[in-house]
């Protein structure tokens, strides 16, 4: 596996969002183990792959106009 390596801060201070943030609101609901961070040598440190963020953090916005739909298709307003 390749890519930079980002600690909790040094990911905060790209992407602006507060350390707690990242770790309470983000981590394991938007950034996923194993995509988008790495537990190395099964410990408790985190380490961001920063290639991966970096492809998937506009993702959810592009779709912020749509309109879900019972079908389980989606409205684009």
């Amino acid at each position: 596996m390749s890519g930079t390596f980002l600690t909790t801060a040094e990911l905060s201070a790209r992407i602006k969002y507060d350390c707690r943030t990242i770790r309470e609101q983000l981590k394991d609901s938007v950034l996923l183990e194993g995509t988008h961070y790495i537990r190395p040598f099964g410990g408790r440190k985190i380490l961001y792959i920063w290639e991966a963020i970096q492809r998937d953090i506009g993702k959810a916005s592009q779709n912020s106009l749509a309109i879900p739909m019972a079908n389980g298709g989606v409205a684009h307003g």
